[in-house]
């Protein structure tokens, strides 16, 4: 088996066996990833490159959007309501190559995807 077969078998073992806060950990994970890989490539002005970057970025963030149940927590709306912010930061990123709206929105998902992945390893951690 290649390298790349094993790579992806191993990463769809990971999806499927992950726990919901660990899916979401791994979302906000690609996301972060995504978009400084969109910033890189607008530096290089590589725009081809940075349109598929925000566009997985975009999928992500529609993802992260449909699966909120706003109403089962009071931060639900304003999550909402920031995702909703994220996708028109992003198509206009895109549209527009613009290289200071990608790095708005790495300001508000590295911060986020930090605090979900610290939420998610106390949700894991044994009880003493």
């Amino acid at each position: 088996m290649s390298a790349a077969a094993l790579r992806a078998r191993y990463l769809g073992d990971s999806v499927a066996t992950a726990s919901p806060q660990q899916l979401l950990v791994m979302l906000y994970d690609r996301l972060a990833l995504d978009l400084e890989r969109a910033q890189a490539a607008l530096a290089e002005g590589d725009r081809t490159a940075a349109g598929e970057e925000l566009q997985h970025a975009q999928d992500i963030v529609f993802e992260l959007r449909s699966s909120l149940q706003v109403d089962a927590w009071e931060g639900g709306p304003r999550l909402a309501s920031l995702y909703s912010w994220l996708i028109g930061e992003l198509v206009q990123a895109n549209v527009r190559g613009d290289r200071n709206r990608v790095a708005s929105c790495r300001q508000v998902v590295e911060p986020l995807r930090d605090a979900w992945r610290q939420a998610a390893a106390s949700l894991a951690a044994p009880s003493t």
